[in-house]
């Protein structure tokens, strides 16, 4: 038992309703100036990013937007925002959305300092310097990537997407305001909400998994299992959406630090490959994933089929991880998922190439049973 492990997570957190109102007071307290903000064309649009800037009105904070983060931001949005950051002498930068602005924000944040393209840092801690100041304000409830350490970004050369593991892109202020998430429509509530239930249970039968990580699991799946009903159905639901906020940040506090597993490795893959979105994608494989790991972790599997709310009280732990299964399956296409990687568009003649890049992905380094490439495409095949 000589294994040491690290623990990640912002130096500081706002959470609860109406807490953006008080993120330009951080902001100005750490002597930082002017801003750029790095966001999507829908929520300017939306005029959501204005209770960003009214706030920073307010303090009399500049800034300058950039808002052509696509959903699987890209190696030239990275390059654009840096350009745009650099034109302006930006001093540190607001990501202000879900994972994809984030992301973006952090590639652009860690080629500011460090030099070079984003390219040269795939893979764990590739970096040498802290990147630009980071503040990460959250509108939706899935990614956590306000909070943590991992950065996806899809090179379009090799259509694959990069995952960037670095101590060094963890943001300095984490904002999660579910107000900032009233609107967000169904089908993005859902594919969150499904993407924050992935971390949570990968985390949970990760290797690197620890009492720590299995605490923020745990508690995380249990709130999914009982809010992301209820905040598909209603957005408007404010226990609801305070709940996922809580449940998000959790589950990104568990796989930020146990890391994940075959799920994201698999749907980095398709995120690459078909431009498809990440929730969805590891919710139709989640299911597919875990029944592969139910032959060496039943007994965890059981404890996520617990969390769910499921009664496994005389089973045997290979049933009770049939349980978290079917349970998971269950939520999933209550909230209106897919329930193949076909309807999304993928192919069955693309499954080959998918797979082999899926055994190059980081996060597939702590899965609880390590695959061979026959293994990964048999799992896509029953995913299709």
């Amino acid at each position: 038992m000589d294994k040491t492990f690290r623990f990640f997570m912002p130096p500081v957190s706002l959470m609860g309703a109406g807490c953006l109102k008080e993120a330009g007071a951080e902001i100005k307290s750490l002597g930082l100036k002017k801003a750029l903000i790095v966001t999507d064309k829908v929520l300017v649009e939306i005029g959501l990013v204005n209770k960003l800037t009214e706030v920073l009105d307010k303090e009399g904070i500049e800034y300058v937007i950039y808002d052509g983060t696509q959903p699987n931001p890209t190696v030239k949005n990275v390059e654009d925002g840096l350009k745009l950051l650099r034109e302006n002498n930006c001093d540190f930068i607001i990501s202000f959305g879900g994972g994809s602005p984030h992301d973006c924000a952090k590639g652009i944040g860690l080629v500011a300092t460090n030099g070079g393209s984003i390219k040269d840092y795939e893979g764990v801690n590739k970096s040498t310097k802290p990147m630009l100041p980071l503040v990460a304000v959250n509108t939706t409830a899935g990614t956590a990537s306000e909070m943590t350490r991992f950065c996806i970004i899809t090179d379009e050369e090799r259509h694959i997407k990069m995952a960037i593991v670095d101590w060094r892109t963890t943001p300095n202020l984490a904002v999660n305001d579910p107000l900032l998430m009233l609107e967000m429509p169904k089908s993005l509530t859902a594919a969150t909400g499904m993407d924050a239930l992935t971390h949570a249970v990968e985390a949970y039968v990760s290797t690197e998994a620890t009492p720590i990580t299995d605490a923020c699991a745990l508690k995380a799946i249990e709130l999914i299992s009982q809010y992301l009903r209820k905040a598909v159905e209603n957005g408007q639901d404010q226990e609801a959406r305070d709940k996922m906020a809580y449940a998000e940040f959790l589950a990104g506090m568990a796989f930020n630090n146990a890391s994940l597993g075959y799920v994201h490795a698999m749907a980095h893959q398709l995120g690459g490959f078909y431009d498809l979105p990440h929730g969805v994608c590891n919710a139709v494989l989640l299911p597919h994933v875990q029944e592969y790991n139910a032959k060496v972790v039943p007994e965890r599997l059981a404890d996520v089929a617990k969390a769910m709310g499921e009664s496994i009280e005389g089973l045997s732990a290979e049933e009770a991880a049939k349980r978290a299964i079917e349970a998971i399956k269950k939520l999933s296409a209550d909230v209106g998922i897919p329930s193949g990687l076909k309807e999304l568009g993928a192919k069955e003649e693309d499954i080959k190439t998918l797979s082999e890049n899926a055994l190059k992905d980081a996060c597939g380094l702590t899965n609880p049973k390590q695959a061979s490439l026959e293994e990964i495409m048999e799992i896509y095949r029953k995913a299709m």
